[in-house]
Formats: structure tokens, sequence, C-alpha cells
């Protein structure tokens, strides 16, 4: 299988467009200056040779009226890309969707389907030939969680969290069919989290086996885009092409209390499972080219994720897996969702007056990646 990827190490840039907690609309293309700043922000990435990056359409954006887009802000994402010799994967759904949408809408997957076709179209009148990679919706697993189980984004559900689930992944199915239709030589990269559920201590058997239900259910995603699960949706093999996995700090807990299990104590808490054995434990699964699709730290700890993040995938390197990438998510920092603070100090370059919208590298964060990419 093709590696389609220009450059190793990626970087994303925070798109979500979603209702928050409160109902109110985010957008954090504009939150952050990236749409105002795209030159700047893509001229910046060259002094680490980035050249892949992840960038979302925004689909409430773009969706103004049913079935009606202006992808005005889409394009000048695609010229400036390319006039700094970026490549773009494209985010379709990056947890937005349109005001009048849900994924329990009866018309949310042929709107979802709709926006596929539109948007080849639109990108092959400014981009007719090379590779064009797109995820159809991004990190279904988490957002079908924050919305259908604890109404934090719409459609606002608790315990629901399996109808969305189930809902989304017929929207995905049938998108990558339509993606396909449009363009054969279409890839296709998955973005789930990555995650490690353990049982507490002292656990009884019940609370054992709820713990192993809930680490197994991480896979429920390509389980079902693969046709492994749900097979009445029409997932296949072949629509799992690229597996993207999503992994932080915070990836590991224990099951019922979300106690988490920290990073800084991995040499001394056997809880802790090593990002290089979850890797293996993917590949293992379903054998597909790996990319770590999301990946970053807030605060003063950036540079030391950093280098155990290189320390980890160069394990798997070592042992000749597929690993196509990975990408720092997010390049420019942002803040919380619901709150619109605090700014997470999370990107590698950090903005320290929103007002300005000014960026700040974070030069120990910039020197520590500088160094893994010497070795790695």
């Amino acid at each position: 299988m093709h590696n389609p990827f220009q450059s190793f190490w990626m970087a994303g840039f925070e798109c979500t467009d979603q209702l928050n907690a409160f109902g109110n609309r985010v957008d954090f293309l504009h939150i952050t200056g990236h749409l105002e700043k795209l030159d700047e922000d893509y001229q910046n990435l060259k002094q680490f040779e980035i050249r892949t990056i992840r960038e979302g359409i925004r689909w409430s954006q773009v969706e103004t009226h049913p079935y009606q887009y202006n992808f005005a802000s889409v394009r000048n994402m695609v010229e400036s890309a390319a006039a700094h010799n970026i490549q773009v994967i494209w985010d379709l759904c990056h947890f937005g969707y349109p005001d009048d949408l849900t994924p329990l809408h009866p018309h949310f997957t042929a709107r979802f389907c709709a926006l596929c076709q539109a948007f080849v179209a639109f990108y092959r009148l400014i981009q007719p030939t090379g590779t064009l990679i797109v995820t159809p919706i991004n990190e279904v697993g988490f957002i079908s969680w924050l919305g259908g189980d604890v109404a934090g984004t719409s459609p606002y559900c608790r315990h629901n969290g399996w109808e969305v689930k189930y809902e989304l992944m017929r929207a995905y199915i049938q998108g990558v069919e339509t993606l396909r239709q449009c363009d054969p030589n279409i890839r296709i990269l998955t973005t789930e989290p990555l995650i490690n559920i353990v049982p507490p201590p002292d656990a009884t058997d019940e609370q054992q086996q709820r713990a192993q239900l809930q680490h197994e259910a991480q896979f429920q995603v390509t389980d079902i885009l693969c046709g492994r699960m749900c097979p009445e949706l029409g997932g296949r093999s072949d629509y799992l092409d690229m597996l993207g996995l999503n992994f932080y700090y915070n990836n590991q807990w224990v099951s019922d209390s979300f106690e988490p299990i920290s990073w800084l104590n991995r040499d001394t808490d056997n809880r802790w499972l090593p990002l290089s054995s979850l890797l293996t434990a993917a590949y293992a699964r379903y054998q597909r080219p790996l990319v770590l699709s999301e990946t970053s730290h807030p605060e003063e700890d950036r540079p030391q994720w950093i280098t155990f993040i290189a320390t980890e995938c160069n394990k798997i390197l070592q042992h000749e897996i597929p690993l196509w990438g990975i990408c720092w998510y997010p390049a420019i920092d942002r803040p919380d969702w619901d709150h619109l603070t605090p700014w997470h100090r999370s990107g590698l370059w950090d903005i320290p007056d929103p007002a300005t919208q000014n960026r700040v590298l974070h030069t120990p964060s910039a020197t520590a990646l500088a160094n893994a990419q010497r070795w790695l």
C-alpha cells in the first residue's frame, strides 16, 4: 500500500465548529486566527520541514442552507497550502453539524453524502491532480459519547451514545462510498481515540469484565467501518484504509471512576500501557498502516511529551510496523470549547494575547521537536 504523505511529522489546526455544552457555536479557525493568518501559519511550518497538515472544512459554515454550499474559506486554504507546497488531510466533519441537523435526524446521512460529493467536485476544480486525503468524520467514538451520553454537544442526549454512534457510522460508511464514486483514488484516514481502561484495584469479576468491555468499545467504530460489527450498515474491509489514532496524556484511566493513570508514573505504575504496545495491538487487529493522527500536551511538559512520543514511535518502526506519521495537534494554541478560557498552551506556537492572535514559538517544544526529528 502506497504511503501518500509528504512528511512524517505533521501538524493539525484545531477546526472544531461544534455547538458547545451551552449550545453556543464555536469556530476555532476564527478564534485562533488561523483563517486570517494562513500564509503565516503555513510558512512557520517550514522550519520543521512539516509538509503535511490536518485541516477542517467546517460543515456548519460551508452548508449555509440544506444542499447549498459556500466553499470560499476552503478555497483560501487550498490555494494557500498549494502556494506553500503543503499537503492537506481534510476533515469533512470535525465535531460540528449544520444548525438544522443532528446525527439522529432522518436526513443526516443524505446531507452528509451530498456534502462529500460537493466537496470532491469543488476540490477537483481547483486541484485536478494529486492524491486527495479525507477524514470523513473525526473521532466518532468520542463525539458520540460527548453528544449522546453526557449532553456535551448536539444532540444533547444522555445514555444514547450507541444510537448516536450507529447513525454517525451509517453516514460515515455511505460517505466513504460516495467519496470513492467521485474519486476512485481518494485515500481515507480514520481518526479515532487510542485509549486504555483498567479496572479499579481489588476489582470484582464484574468490575474487571466491565472495564474490559469499556476498553474494547474503542474499536467499535473501526469494526463497524470494516464490516466486523453491524454488517447491515454496509461496512467493508477496504473502507478501512489508513488507521489514524489519537493519543493524549490523559487517554488512560480507571473504569467507572475515570481516575487518570499518569504517564509521568509510567515507570512505576504497571497499569500504564506503553504507547508502543497500544499501537502494536491496533496494528495486529487491523493490519493497516498507522498514523498517530493527534497528540500533544499542555503547558511545560510539552517538550518531554515530544521526546516520549518519538521514543515510543521509534519502537514501532524498529519492529517494521508501518507507522506513516505523527501529527502534533494543535499546531497553534487553542482555548477550551465551553468557556473559551483558559487557553491550553498545547501548541507549538502559543497565543499569549487572543486579542492580537500573534503567534509565539514555544522554544523548548521547538528544540525537542527538532531533536526528535534528527534521530527518528
